[in-house]
């Protein structure tokens, strides 16, 4: 267990859920190519590598393996990533919880999903900004703030000599000069530093996302296309938290070095099994909180998730009245008592899991 002790030692509640927050947040995907362009990230096109963290801790821990199955059993709506919706006067529809990555595992569709994929009229998706260039400049240009520091402030204004060091180290290590990213915000330098060099270089290499590609399959196949959000409504999201609690979340990402493949890959297997109630345990488990911020977490749920939940269930009423729809977001929206699934339930509507 010497790797999962690793990353346990480095590791606190802020990169926790600043991991699992991008994969909240679609738009920020996106800007990880656009930001590999402007820091000239380099993308190592190498295979993915990564462990599986829950079989380590199954095999090396199995109190504390038995105890995260446990948690997970008691998240609401935390198995299953396609959910039926249906509401009298409406053809059904449904909710599919995506994971924002092109690997091949996650992109290719569960057998029930694409069935319900290929039968929807309209395929929903958290913004289709990220579509259109031009939208996607102008969400950028009319708000820069959002994701660029102004004036005479930079990004290593911000930290501590040793931060500013540590930062220094942890981008030189993936191919991007200091510099390079010295007036960018720190949850979109996070958006490059986050995910594995095997995706970086997908990306590069022109392959989409999951929810990407929902889109452009759907556009291709004559489907009606339609967004919960909009692009500048994901960056407000994200850029109404603390800055102390990104910046920490930056830097202690920064510290995982090849430890993010490994979350990347846990993550991925647990997607695969549909235990999506069983992220958050697990990042616990394996990188359990020193000290911890509760104050940025309480911000981090309500912001990226609650609010934008209830946001996204408003935004979504349109499409379901019209029945037949598809709508993907990511995953981590779907189990809790404030997710989609008991949100829509609470809206009216019956929702059950589809195996």
């Amino acid at each position: 267990m010497t790797r999962t002790l690793a990353l346990a030692d480095r590791a606190a509640l802020f990169c926790m859920k600043l991991l699992a927050g991008l994969n909240l947040l679609f738009f920020i995907t996106f800007l990880i190519v656009l930001a590999m362009a402007t820091g000239r990230a380099h993308a190592d096109a190498t295979a993915c590598s990564g462990a599986d963290l829950m079989e380590k801790l199954r095999k090396d821990d199995p109190d504390a393996y038995s105890d995260v199955r446990k948690q997970a059993d008691a998240v609401l709506n935390g198995k299953g990533v396609l959910w039926k919706l249906e509401k009298q006067g409406a053809a059904p529809s449904y909710l599919f919880g995506t994971f924002h990555l092109s690997d091949p595992r996650v992109v290719t569709l569960p057998p029930a999903a694409q069935t319900a994929y290929d039968a929807a009229a309209t395929v929903v998706i958290e913004t289709t900004d990220v579509l259109d260039q031009s939208r996607m400049m102008a969400a950028m240009s009319e708000e820069p703030e959002l994701m660029m520091f102004t004036g005479s402030q930079t990004l290593t204004s911000q930290l501590s000599a040793e931060d500013a060091e540590a930062l220094k180290k942890g981008l030189k290590a993936r191919g991007i000069p200091l510099a390079s990213v010295a007036k960018m915000k720190p949850w979109m330098l996070l958006g490059v530093v986050a995910v594995p060099q095997c995706e970086l270089a997908r990306r590069s290499a022109g392959e989409a996302i999951l929810d990407v590609k929902l889109a452009q399959d759907a556009d291709a196949a004559g489907k009606a296309l339609g967004g919960l959000e909009t692009a500048a409504d994901q960056l407000r999201a994200m850029a109404s938290l603390p800055m102390e609690f990104h910046i920490q979340g930056l830097v202690e990402t920064l510290q995982l070095g090849d430890g993010i493949n490994d979350l990347t890959e846990t993550m991925i297997r647990l997607y695969q099994q549909g235990e999506v109630g069983l992220i958050m345990p697990m990042f616990t488990a394996v990188m359990p909180q020193q000290g911890g911020d509760m104050a940025g977490y309480a911000a981090f749920e309500e912001a990226l998730i609650n609010k934008r939940n209830k946001g996204m269930i408003a935004s979504a009423d349109a499409f379901l009245s019209q029945g037949n729809a598809f709508i993907a977001v990511g995953a981590l929206h779907l189990p809790g008592p404030e997710g989609l699934v008991e949100g829509f339930r609470k809206a009216g509507y019956t929702v059950s899991a589809v195996q």
